[in-house]
């Protein structure tokens, strides 16, 4: 029995680097032909340039199993747990372990830090880090999500009064104004409405999990609007600022609107591994 659950320990280790692996060196399918698709629309030579750039990157980094970005991030982490699995200290050590394997060997900069000392714990774990979010589920899945401080710098959340439900598209677009071209544009965005105000935040995240290739109207609508602001690649102008938005929500309190909006820049890095148990 004890052979058995450290055989599966060690599966989750090995599936946690190998999936930071894949998420930090190549692009998942649908991100990369919007950034293909946002290349066939765009007129401007600088924009073209910025994702021609681009796309050569994401090219050379495939072909050579190098991180697409500098910043490789910090972990954030998803388990799906079936019920028949019981959580204990040793799946979220094994994660630990798979990302500190992560960082010697694929490799990954070492980007985790004491909050307040700013101490570097040089392996991307320590306190609360790698990030792990548990779900519900009928097989054990690890799914990670790279995210770098660029884009997560210019993320923001508001706490609207519930009668302002037509200013959420408004907060997303100013959000990214703000931010211009400091998160690396094109972007995707998040955006959780409801919940609580952690709540909030977590399902901005989370909205960054779904496929981008399909945006319901009113995600498009917000992304319309984002892209009207001409911001462009790389923030140096252009007809695509975001490459998709993606919206999650969540019941709220009566007299509480939260509104939280999550960016990520181009390198929209996100893999997933099942565990057969």
């Amino acid at each position: 029995m004890e052979s058995t659950a450290n055989g599966f320990l060690e599966a989750v280790a090995s599936a946690t680097a190998e999936t930071l692996r894949q998420a930090e060196t190549t692009l998942p399918p649908d991100v990369l032909q919007a950034l293909e698709s946002a290349l066939e629309r765009e007129t401007g030579a600088v924009a073209r340039n910025q994702l021609e750039n681009i796309l050569e990157n994401v090219r050379y980094a495939g072909e050579h199993a190098l991180p697409l970005c500098q910043d490789t991030g910090v972990p954030v982490v998803y388990l799906s747990i079936p019920p028949t699995v019981p959580l204990t200290a040793g799946i979220e050590e094994a994660v630990a372990e798979g990302v500190r394997r992560a960082t010697r060997e694929v490799p990954l900069r070492p980007n985790v830090v004491d909050p307040l000392s700013r101490q570097n714990t040089g392996d991307n774990t320590g306190g609360g880090m790698p990030a792990i979010h548990l779900r519900r589920g009928d097989e054990f899945s690890i799914t990670v999500l790279p995210k770098g401080a660029g884009a997560e710098n210019c993320s923001a959340i508001a706490m609207l009064l519930p009668s302002r439900t037509g200013d959420v598209a408004r907060f997303a677009a100013e959000t990214v104004l703000k931010a211009g071209g400091k998160p690396c544009p094109p972007v995707v965005i998040g955006i959780g409405i409801g919940s609580t105000f952690d709540g909030a935040a977590a399902l901005a995240k989370e909205a960054l999990l779904e496929p981008i290739d399909y945006m319901t109207p009113y995600e498009q609508e917000i992304c319309d609007g984002i892209n009207a602001l001409g911001i462009g690649p790389m923030g140096l102008g252009g007809a695509t600022t975001a490459l998709a938005v993606k919206v999650r929500t969540g019941h709220c309190h009566t007299a509480s609107l939260p509104v939280a909006v999550n960016v990520q820049c181009w390198a929209h890095r996100r893999a997933t591994r099942r565990i057969s148990l």
